[in-house]
């Protein structure tokens, strides 16, 4: 065991001499803050540009509602009997002049289906369309017989494995040329879609998807299905991932958007290109990040034949969604996604530094394998070093602890300045308290919170290259606070 150690200590001292290490140390100390500092520089200027032409007067309001097409609204219901009414309404009283909601009753074991029925007055009706993507059979088709919910269409069909069977089932009968995914435990904004169909429309390029920023609905207060007040997440692991969710879509997916490089529309909410959806083959339903997976394989095809395109995302948040309460709930969801990424990244191995590929082969790709995807083994290894040195090599545990140090600051910094960011311009949170108590989640973060993503992440690979079966698992429902 002794010889051992030995040779461990002599490797460390070859490979990794003190001031190389050093050296490195502060390469990653410059690379990281300078990372901090350009991401913060894209974002606000990607931020500016969007609040100088977002200005939603009333005139511009009913100019969008004069010539901006129609949506198709599409979401799944397996199982949301407690929320599914509250979303329902919610959805239909979108301020949109054209749109359609589908919703699509996914093999519900609950009494989802008899609740709509009985809520919207609905009926089974004929309803001729033309199976372009193949899904699981549809059994009926249903519209509602009081003229207030004549935009209502409700699929009921067996259940096909997972979301993205659903969503192809509505886009069959989705009668608009874009076409809005939601899911369906999601509260929107009065205008979600007149301001996604404008990014779309202010676009020289042809713009295939639009995103917008997300938060946590757990403790807000709903009336009808609109939020009446935004209320902060009173549950630790709740608050955690609204920080996650701030910190992501407020400075990460604006930095992208500045530079066209976003890499996943959430499946919460995204407003899509119909035409180029459907030309893809829809949604994978073997994938189980079938989100992300979407969007990789539209850049990829509008790269492939040579097609201006852009993708986007908005700042404001447009959607609330219910986050898991339940670590069990969590742990399942984040492996998931962890095996998702790897699906696609597997999938997609031929784009990886190619040059036809555009910025998908050369930054976006490139950032999800080697920052996404490799990191989490990096950040494990580092750490069992880390363990080794505090014992054998008190020098270098020194050096690492700073270098740890100094990537917690990062993300510290991140996190403050997605937060305040976002409560300085669109004023979520009710006062500077508030949110500093969010921001203060940063902190506890690296130890609490980070650990368990790290696990998923690891877990995730493992589950997809050991071949585990897929499973999406049952998310549980608390519904809403009503007033």
């Amino acid at each position: 065991m002794t010889d051992i150690l030995t040779l461990l200590q002599h490797y460390f001292e070859t490979f990794y001499p003190s001031n190389t290490y050093n050296n490195t140390t502060r390469i990653l100390t410059i690379g990281l803050f300078g990372s901090l500092i350009l991401t913060n520089v894209f974002s606000f200027i990607a931020i500016k540009r969007y609040l100088f032409k977002k200005n939603f007067s009333q005139s511009k309001k009913l100019a969008l509602m004069n010539h901006a097409p129609g949506i198709s609204i599409i979401t799944g219901a397996h199982n949301e009997s407690l929320t599914i009414i509250d979303n329902v309404h919610s959805l239909l009283s979108l301020n949109y002049h054209k749109f359609e909601l589908i919703v699509v009753n996914d093999g519900s074991k609950d009494d989802t289906l008899e609740k709509l029925i009985k809520e919207f007055d609905l009926e089974e009706t004929k309803y001729f369309f033309e199976t372009i993507i193949l899904t699981a059979p549809i059994k009926k088709v249903y519209k509602s017989k009081n003229l207030a919910y004549k935009s209502l269409v409700v699929i009921d069909k067996v259940n096909g494995g997972g979301k993205a069977d659903a969503i192809n089932a509505g886009l069959n009968l989705a009668k608009y040329d874009y076409f809005l995914n939601i899911d369906v435990d999601c509260i929107l904004d009065f205008d979600t879609l007149l301001i996604m169909m404008d990014v779309v429309l202010n676009e020289k390029k042809r713009c295939i998807g639009v995103g917008a920023t997300l938060r946590m609905s757990n403790s807000s207060f709903v009336k009808r299905g609109t939020i009446e007040k935004v209320g902060v997440p009173k549950k630790l692991l709740v608050r955690f991932q609204e920080l996650e969710y701030v910190r992501s879509f407020v400075l990460g997916k604006m930095a992208w958007s500045f530079l066209n490089a976003v890499p996943n529309i959430s499946g919460g909410l995204g407003l899509f290109d119909k035409e180029i959806v459907l030309k893809i083959g829809g949604y994978d339903n073997n994938s189980l990040g079938e989100d992300m997976d979407l969007v990789f394989r539209m850049i990829i095809y509008m790269q492939e034949n040579n097609e201006p395109y852009c993708v986007r995302s908005v700042p404001r948040t447009l959607c609330w969604t219910e986050g898991p309460e339940s670590l069990k709930i969590l742990v399942r969801q984040r492996i998931r996604w962890s095996r998702g990424l790897v699906q696609i990244l597997k999938k997609n191995k031929r784009v990886l530094f190619n040059p036809k590929y555009g910025i998908m082969g050369m930054v976006i790709y490139p950032y999800n394998f080697f920052v996404e995807f490799l990191s989490p083994f990096i950040e494990f290894t580092g750490f069992l070093i880390m363990i080794y040195c505090f014992f054998y090599d008190p020098i270098m545990f020194l050096n690492m602890l700073y270098l740890v140090v100094v990537i917690i600051s990062f993300y510290v910094g991140l996190s403050f300045t997605a937060v305040f960011l976002d409560r300085k311009v669109f004023k979520y949170y009710q006062n500077s308290f508030v949110t500093l108590g969010i921001a203060t989640m940063a902190i506890l973060e690296p130890i609490m919170y980070h650990p368990i993503i790290l696990y998923c992440s690891i877990k995730g690979f493992f589950d997809e290259v050991t071949g585990k079966k897929k499973k999406w698992g049952v998310m549980t429902r608390k519904g809403f606070n009503n007033i």
